[in-house]
């Protein structure tokens, strides 16, 4: 896949020596509490290198690319594309900055963009959705500033800490992004 360059970030390959960035958040409550629930359980080294194996090795449906630093191309964190639907022209996006330090910062905003750009003015689709889940502020907020929409939610789809919480379903179609 081709680099996207962004002001800040370039959204780059996976590379095997992305894994000791990413082992550092994945077993880290504090970014995995707003993930799938494959994060539910500690992620074991191998599990982390298999992933990355997958995406090198292109063995995946899902593509991807890894947020990295412009100057440096040092890791931030990673945006995947998955669940195609290619005779309707749709994704599903995936996100996660894995530096705590970075977080709020508008990382993820800028690199949701250059996947939006990519999505339609390159893949031609015309939809991209996400799901977050109703106690995610941040995420909420940042995937509403880059044109997403609520079109639903499910209803206490989410055992989190102790209580049912709703899983949202946001989308941006190709012409409310141009």
């Amino acid at each position: 896949m081709p680099h996207l360059i962004g002001e800040r970030i370039i959204l780059r390959e996976y590379r095997m020596e992305d894994i000791p960035a990413i082992r550092k958040w994945v077993n880290d409550e504090e970014i995995t509490d707003t993930l799938s629930d494959i994060f539910s359980f500690p992620q074991s080294y191998e599990n982390s290198e298999s992933f990355v194996r997958s995406m090198v090795e292109g063995k995946t449906d899902t593509k991807g690319f890894i947020i990295s630093e412009k100057d440096t191309l040092d890791y931030i964190g990673q945006i995947d594309l998955f669940k195609f639907d290619w005779r309707n022209r749709c994704a599903t996006i995936g996100i996660v900055i894995g530096r705590k330090e970075l977080l709020g910062q508008g990382y993820g905003r800028e690199a949701l963009r250059l996947i939006q750009e990519f999505a339609f003015k390159t893949l031609n689709l015309h939809r991209l959705e996400l799901q977050v889940m109703d106690f995610n502020d941040r995420g909420y907020r940042c995937y509403a500033s880059c044109g997403f929409k609520e079109e639903g939610r499910q209803r206490q789809r989410i055992f989190y800490k102790g209580q049912y919480r709703d899983m949202i379903t946001m989308s941006i179609l190709s012409h409310e992004y141009n």
